[in-house]
């Protein structure tokens, strides 16, 4: 029989007139404290904002709901290994050390609860019944690179992985990359969500090959890396050999690599235990 897990959570609103109090909802977080787990979902995609509220700055949305999420998987990892937590307790606790409640744009909703046996699986349901739901489907037919490593990330959450990664950049004299998700044993290991869920098949081939360019450019620096590309495909049938063909140019970069679909989600997480498994057993050796 599975434990159920008593949750709470909180729905980030985005309030573009504070007289008016007219808001949509733009992530939710959760925490459940005997599972245990704290997260957060965001929407990166601002389409529908900005037809609702005209003049919303889509890039700085973007980036502050990118901040939100990364700070939400980093203080997740504390709560999973019950470390020194500063006397929060409750996910309004978390989501306010996060973003302060104040007379912003960006407001928490009171908190809800539940119980669940999967904490990961009932944040992924709230965040599509709650901040997902109203989008037209048939316009929200394309899916951005943070929908994709949504996907991913819920099996390395599982897997107990996404503690050991952090941003890092790769620089060389005259450009840079920043990668958000990499750990290092000797070899600099980069998680790179791409996604080909694009228009056409000419988007899908730039994409791949802005990628490729961007590896080639930093390839030759002091600091060897390894890249993980998790791709998305596109969901429309017909961009299939435009899929295939961006693989292949993603198989191109002249440093190591491994590319990742969607359908090998469960894969990558083995690989990238057995991986860290290895690293932890030759550290304890080193150290007898």
């Amino acid at each position: 029989m599975s434990t159920k897990y008593a949750y709470t959570y909180t729905v980030l609103r985005y309030v573009h007139d504070v007289a008016t109090g007219e808001f949509v909802n733009v992530g939710v977080a959760l925490h459940a404290p005997k599972a245990p787990y704290l997260s957060a979902l965001c929407r990166t995609t601002y389409g529908r904002l900005s037809c609702t509220f005209p003049g919303l700055n889509g890039e700085h949305f973007r980036a502050v709901m990118r901040y939100i999420q990364t700070r939400f998987e980093q203080i997740g990892h504390r709560v999973r290994d019950q470390l020194n937590l500063d006397g929060a307790t409750s996910v309004r606790d978390f989501a306010i050390s996060v973003l302060p409640a104040d007379d912003s744009s960006l407001q928490w909703s009171p908190e809800g609860s539940g119980r669940s046996d999967d904490p990961a699986a009932t944040l992924e349901k709230l965040f599509e019944r709650m901040v997902m739901r109203y989008d037209d489907r048939h316009v929200r037919v394309q899916r951005d690179d943070s929908e994709v490593w949504r996907h991913f990330k819920r099996t390395l959450e599982t897997q107990q992985l996404l503690r050991y990664f952090e941003p890092r950049k790769i620089s060389v004299a005259d450009d840079e990359i920043e990668f958000e998700h990499t750990w290092k044993n000797g070899v600099l290991h980069c998680l790179e969500p791409v996604s080909f869920d694009l228009a056409s098949p000419d988007s899908i081939r730039d994409k791949a090959h802005r990628w490729l360019g961007r590896i080639q450019s930093v390839a030759a620096g002091s600091e060897p890396f390894k890249m993980y590309f998790l791709v998305g495909a596109p969901q429309d049938a017909a961009l299939e050999e435009a899929y295939n063909n961006a693989i292949s140019i993603l198989g191109k970069a002249p440093v190591e690599k491994t590319i990742w679909p969607e359908s090998e989600a469960a894969e990558l997480g083995q690989a990238l235990t057995a991986e860290v498994d290895k690293h932890r057993r030759a550290v304890a050796s080193d150290r007898l």
